[in-house]
């Protein structure tokens, strides 16, 4: 099938009203439920294919992260499906008014393969649960677990209203051709300019969840769990996730300790040898491969460094002796490195933090409540985080997105709702007395009086 007549098709199924009453969002939702419980294995298996990932981490970071946002919506649902009140000036009574959400239509969800399944399906919670049709295109280069979405979805989803596309490029500019009511796009920057020009040229609003550098400043505190934390953030998945702390942020004289320090933690979670733990992954193609060890030249590296291309594994490494000016610095890693940045205190690092792109998030480490304050009012990023790192998007209440470069748009819980949704005002006002007619003209000095005194 077409894209022109899938989105046509889809569109009938919005049009013909299915999607909008309360009772088939929930159903929708719970099936979704369904599928992640019943079918868990075989999701976990195809993340393991795909990034070498663990049946335990993909549980956690994939099937038990789009249920918990499942959960939550079929918990508030009922709240934000319903009319919130508007006060009426003085001046316009006697009348009502009201803002509702009303659904979209039909949306398309473009999903990355670092996160294949949950970056798929948790927007797709927030689509079910505002009362849209939907497309889903998973990423290619996650194979397996697009393959499993294309087989299972249709299985427990309304098929008239969910429709699972796979294939590569090629297939993604045919969709973002196709005049879809909003276009939800994880991934780069590159291709986020790609999509976001597609899209305007139907005047298609966007969600568009990027990356960018984020920072984690260590100014304070326990640096061995800081490390730890930091150790966690950054090396689950191979490192290969958005909110990743891409680079660290601390004084001469913690530098080299927190370096010990983060080397010890990835001995406690990975062993002496990361590459025969089975929790730690694998980076996706041999193309990301080269591109990570080609960045690990804009330092010195002091624990780490190991790696095998036939393998797709690069060993969680630390670097010090960073040049801010080298490709290390400059892009995205997306991988197993950790660069460590010497600055003179926590006013340095904000400086620093403040010359580059706004990063998708921004790491605190200290004990010091000033310093929360400091980093909260003058650091610019897409969400903060205080002595963790990326656990911040396991709260379903909190909005998750970007600014400037590292996104635009925000979802989870209530945001993701209000993505899909179009908060639609009524106002109205009874015809039994017509209180309107002091505002129709001509206007005398009596009704010039009357109105200034009211409005």
């Amino acid at each position: 099938m077409s894209a022109v007549e899938l989105l046509a098709d889809l569109r009938r199924t919005f049009q013909a009203g299915t999607t909008r009453p309360a009772g088939w969002r929930r159903a929708q939702l719970e099936a979704l439920r369904r599928l992640l419980t019943e079918r868990e294995d075989e999701l976990t298996g195809a993340l393991e294919e795909d990034l070498g990932k663990s049946r335990t981490e993909g549980f956690l970071s994939e099937v038990a992260a789009v249920r918990a946002e499942i959960d939550y919506a079929l918990k508030h649902l009922d709240r934000w499906m319903a009319r919130e009140r508007i006060a009426v000036p003085g001046g316009l009574r006697p009348a009502r008014a009201w803002a509702q959400a009303r659904p979209l239509g039909v949306v398309l969800i473009i999903g990355p393969w670092n996160y294949p399944l949950n970056l798929v399906l948790a927007p797709l919670v927030g689509a079910l649960a505002a009362g849209n049709a939907a497309v889903l295109k998973p990423s290619e280069l996650a194979a397996s677990t697009s393959r499993v979405l294309a087989r299972l979805v249709p299985q427990y989803l309304d098929r008239d209203a969910v429709a699972v596309v796979e294939g590569g490029v090629e297939v993604s500019t045919d969709l973002l051709a196709q005049p879809f009511d909003h276009v939800f796009y994880t991934g780069g920057e590159r291709v986020g300019k790609i999509v976001m020009k597609a899209a305007a040229e139907h005047l298609t609003p966007v969600t568009l969840e990027l990356g960018g550098k984020s920072p984690a400043v260590v100014v304070g505190g326990d640096l061995r769990a800081a490390a730890r934390r930091i150790a966690y953030g950054k090396f689950m998945n191979a490192a290969q996730t958005c909110v990743a702390p891409d680079y660290v942020l601390t004084t001469p004289a913690a530098a080299p300790v927190l370096a010990d320090a983060l080397a010890a933690a990835v001995r406690d979670f990975y062993g002496s040898d990361p590459r025969t733990s089975g929790d730690y992954g694998r980076i996706i193609n041999e193309h990301h491969f080269d591109r990570v060890v080609g960045l690990m030249d804009g330092g010195t590296v002091v624990s780490g460094g190991r790696h095998d291309r036939a393998d797709r594994y690069i060993e969680p490494t630390v670097l010090r002796e960073v040049d801010p000016t080298s490709a290390l610095m400059q892009e995205e890693i997306f991988g197993p490195l950790l660069p460590i940045l010497e600055v003179e205190d926590l006013d340095a690092a904000i400086r620093f933090i403040a010359a580059r792109p706004h990063p998708l998030a921004a790491y605190l480490f200290s004990d010091r409540d000033e310093h929360l304050e400091a980093f909260t009012e003058q650091v610019q990023a897409g969400g903060l985080a205080h002595n963790v790192c990326t656990i911040q998007l396991a709260v379903p209440g909190l909005p998750f997105g970007g600014v400037g470069a590292s996104g635009t748009g925000s979802y989870h819980g209530r945001q993701s709702f209000r993505t899909f949704s179009h908060i639609q005002p009524v106002f109205s006002k009874p015809t039994g007395v017509d209180t309107l007619r002091l505002a129709y003209p001509p206007f005398g000095p009596i009704k010039r009086k009357l109105l200034r005194k009211l409005l």
